[in-house]
């Protein structure tokens, strides 16, 4: 991998860790209880993820500009490992043998890509 397949690799990973960011704020949104249906949807926790959602998007077109189209998948799964890490730091999520498994078999398919991609 190049510098420039690199630089584009981790652009790519902190546009889905932001991502996992903004599911995090809107399921803490979520587990509030609003007046009504409008501040449900128009509150700052709600259109600040929203926002973070748009930028992440436009960080993952950018970085198809230097990596190869099979190696986005790839990176993109790793939003499973921080969703998962946010789960059990933030809302005490139970982690199962069943869980464990799925994100062995992630880290796992990342790895073999990186390794004989």
């Amino acid at each position: 991998m190049d510098k420039t397949q690199l630089f584009y690799s981790c652009f790519l990973l902190f546009g889905v860790f932001i991502s996992a960011i903004s599911q995090v704020m809107l399921k803490k949104a979520a587990l509030k209880h609003y007046e009504s249906h409008i501040k449900e949807y128009m509150n700052p926790l709600v259109i600040t993820a929203y926002c973070i959602f748009v930028v992440s998007t436009f960080m993952s077109i950018l970085a198809y500009r230097g990596i190869p189209l099979s190696m986005g998948p790839v990176l993109e799964a790793t939003s499973y490992l921080y969703v998962t890490f946010f789960g059990v730091k933030i809302f005490h999520e139970d982690l199962n043998p069943r869980k464990v498994l799925a994100l062995v078999l992630i880290i796992g398919g990342i790895v073999a890509y990186s390794v004989l991609g």
